[in-house]
């Protein structure tokens, strides 16, 4: 897992496509990455939380944040 700006993402590997697929955790929105090496997933990671956070502010919404831990998900 890694960490960028309070997100997280976990890696899988796609071993049939030969790539690092990525997802942020714990946040209603879907963002997603992929890439080839670690270094590159780790750059497309936080690229994706800019892009998603740029997006946000755009469209003048509050960006969905991580949640807590605190209380209960369903």
């Amino acid at each position: 897992m890694m960490t960028y700006k309070g997100y997280t993402a976990n890696i899988e590997v796609d071993l049939e496509a030969s790539i690092l697929f990525g997802r942020v955790l714990d946040i209603n929105d879907v963002v997603t990455f992929k890439a080839q090496t670690l270094e590159e997933a780790r750059q497309e990671f936080q690229n994706s939380i800019d892009d998603y956070l740029e997006f946000c502010k755009e469209l003048g919404q509050e960006p969905d944040r991580p949640f807590s831990g605190a209380g209960s998900r369903l």
